[in-house]
């Protein structure tokens, strides 16, 4: 059994890298599952079994950068380290997973705006994932309020992205200044209202 997922999850991420190539060379709306398929030299049927749709590969790759970001994350407490630069630092390790992934991921982004209807659909898996970042930087996500901090660190990350996508430096020097300045405008936001 074991051995099945593990073929299952090389499968998976095959056909993620097959469909971010396709994605970076002719565009993610002209990408067809038959050619992820041609490209991933995997049959219909075997891609029909490890993914539902074009929307379940985008989910798939969303679960592969939080699986790559949480292996850097460390459970010591370190008392010099605020929730808030261990989230700074966190994100950061993000958008430098990203990078590995840059032309294709940039090809998807840019296909969002002719299709918005795939933000929406993208979106409950994006809250699951920034909930993730939150509670690995010590930051409780409970209740109402852990909801609304679900919500607000989003908002960032989107805003983030924006800045990581015209961002080429090898250092991300734009990203990094973008990320402390909206994660600075959201803490102070954040103690006005209480949470």
């Amino acid at each position: 059994m074991a051995k099945k997922d593990e073929n299952k999850q090389d499968m998976k991420i095959k056909i993620i890298e097959s469909a971010l190539a396709l994605a970076a060379s002719q565009g993610w709306e002209y990408t067809t599952l038959r050619d992820i398929a041609q490209h991933a030299e995997l049959s219909m049927s075997e891609l029909f079994a490890v993914i539902e749709d074009k929307d379940d590969i985008l989910v798939a790759f969303g679960k592969l950068i939080d699986a790559r970001v949480m292996e850097g994350v460390s459970l010591s407490d370190d008392d010099m380290t605020t929730p808030r630069e261990k989230l700074f630092d966190i994100l950061m390790d993000r958008y430098e997973v990203l990078n590995d992934y840059r032309d294709g991921l940039v090809s998807i982004l840019d296909s969002f705006k002719c299709d918005p209807k795939q933000v929406i659909i993208s979106m409950p898996y994006l809250c699951k994932s920034m909930g993730w970042m939150l509670e690995a930087s010590g930051i409780e996500t409970s209740g109402f309020k852990g909801a609304l901090k679900i919500a607000g660190m989003t908002g960032v990350y989107l805003k983030v992205l924006r800045t990581w996508k015209e961002d080429d430096s090898a250092d991300l020097a734009k990203t990094m200044a973008a990320l402390d300045k909206t994660l600075e405008r959201a803490e102070k936001a954040a103690d006005t209202f209480g949470f």
